[in-house]
């Protein structure tokens, strides 16, 4: 069993959460800076994807793992672990500057480790929130926790843009390190609680007993399965975008490093009055019309890429607007409509195969877009992604089971709901 949160684990929660929002703008300018520098020192779009594969396969490989992991041992030694391997990560990058033997391709492979560990930090410190915070703070903290992540996501590039502009990278990776070392004192300091389930918990809580369950459960909602793959071809599609953006500003824009910060920039703002917009909106209604036409304006979106003369960054800007104003609304819906069909006992079921899909696409995507950048153009390639996700998006919509559903109606969520509870 689990400590009840409190007032003072909640104060204790601040201090530790504070210090690792230190650890987050770190690893955000630090990213930064390493993508722009593959980027400028190699020209090459195979080896910026081949840097996204190495870094992302690990955390769609062992992140159900390291959830299971994170609710049965000490989180805190899990967390202090994660943060140091990554720090020491750095650290052997830096000596190797130091040495003049980073090459990128020795970079690449090194700085991909940092995926391994990441994979354990992110469930970790997710499961540590709920055991610390208050049930009746909660949905504030997550307001809260999203709201400073989404800064960060804003000012994390300009630091490293503006770092990028006056430092060598070698002296830039420090900021990781002396990060770390912040938030390391918070943790030190902090007892987090211990979760331990007992023996007959975890027999019934097998992975593949889940899994076979939520399989069921899929099944039975109509639509439901075709929702579920096309988020994974969704995942599939935005890799090209989120990776080669660099490459695209530095080669296709002749752009600089403050040029490829300001679209990350705008892309977060974007997000931002996104997730505000889907916090204050109470109802969507008409929810299926309105999850589809957000991702037909998303992937219009990204048809902008392919058509703006070179240097022209204003349209560039307020398409990446779009594109982050886009994403939470749709990412909203699709998840209140999961919410709504599947009962509560069978969620986790169901949004453990849902991550698991999205996790299989993302390393996927991510080493065939340098690829497909070199082999097609970069302005092709983000043309196709465009037109594929508009009209499979439509497809998806008016060649389903999803359109004989009606999401809006109490009854018939009722009834779905209610044919679910026989599923074992």
């Amino acid at each position: 069993m689990e400590k009840i949160a409190n007032k003072g684990s909640f104060t204790q929660f601040l201090f530790l959460w504070t210090g690792q929002l230190f650890s987050i703008l770190g690893s955000a300018i630090v990213g930064f800076a390493i993508t722009w520098w593959i980027t400028d020192t190699t020209g090459s779009a195979t080896l910026l994807s081949i840097s996204t594969f190495m870094y992302i396969l690990p955390m769609a490989l062992l992140t159900p793992f390291a959830g299971v992991i994170a609710d049965r041992h000490n989180r805190k030694i899990i967390i202090a672990l994660a943060d140091s391997m990554q720090a020491l990560t750095t650290f052997i990058v830096i000596i190797l500057f130091w040495l003049n033997l980073a090459n990128p391709i020795v970079v690449v492979l090194i700085m991909g480790l940092r995926g391994i560990f990441q994979a354990f930090h992110v469930p970790t410190a997710s499961a540590i929130l709920p055991s610390m915070v208050p049930k009746d703070k909660l949905s504030r903290m997550n307001g809260v926790n999203y709201l400073f992540i989404s800064v960060i996501n804003i000012i994390g590039p300009l630091f490293g843009a503006a770092l990028y502009s006056i430092l060598i990278i070698e002296f830039i990776l420090w900021v990781d390190v002396i990060t770390y070392a912040i938030a390391m004192v918070p943790l030190i300091l902090v007892k987090i609680p211990l979760m331990i389930k007992s023996k007959e918990e975890k027999e019934k809580n097998s992975f593949f007993h889940e899994f076979k369950l939520g399989v069921k459960t899929i099944n039975l909602i109509p639509g439901l399965i075709a929702l579920l793959l096309w988020s994974m071809v969704l995942n599939f599609l935005l890799m090209p975008t989120n990776i080669l953006l660099p490459y695209y500003i530095k080669y296709d824009h002749l752009g600089t490093e403050f040029d490829y910060a300001f679209m990350t920039v705008f892309f977060s703002i974007g997000m931002i009055f996104g997730s505000l917009l889907t916090s204050i909106k109470k109802k969507w209604n008409h929810k299926l019309l309105s999850y589809f036409g957000s991702l037909v304006i998303l992937m219009g979106a990204i048809s902008i890429f392919a058509f703006v003369p070179r240097g022209s960054y204003l349209p560039l800007w307020i398409a990446s607007v779009i594109m982050g104003f886009m994403l939470p609304i749709g990412n909203t819906i699709y998840m209140t409509v999961i919410q709504l069909t599947v009962p509560k006992e069978k969620m986790g079921r169901v949004t453990s195969i849902d991550q698991s899909l999205s996790s299989i696409m993302s390393p996927i995507g991510a080493i065939s877009a340098g690829p497909l950048a070199e082999l097609i153009g970069i302005r092709p390639l983000f043309l196709l992604v465009s037109i594929i996700g508009s009209f499979g998006s439509i497809a998806v919509w008016k060649g389903t089971r999803l359109r004989k559903v009606d999401y809006d109606t109490q009854e018939e969520l009722d009834r779905i709901s209610e044919s679910m509870y026989h599923v074992s």
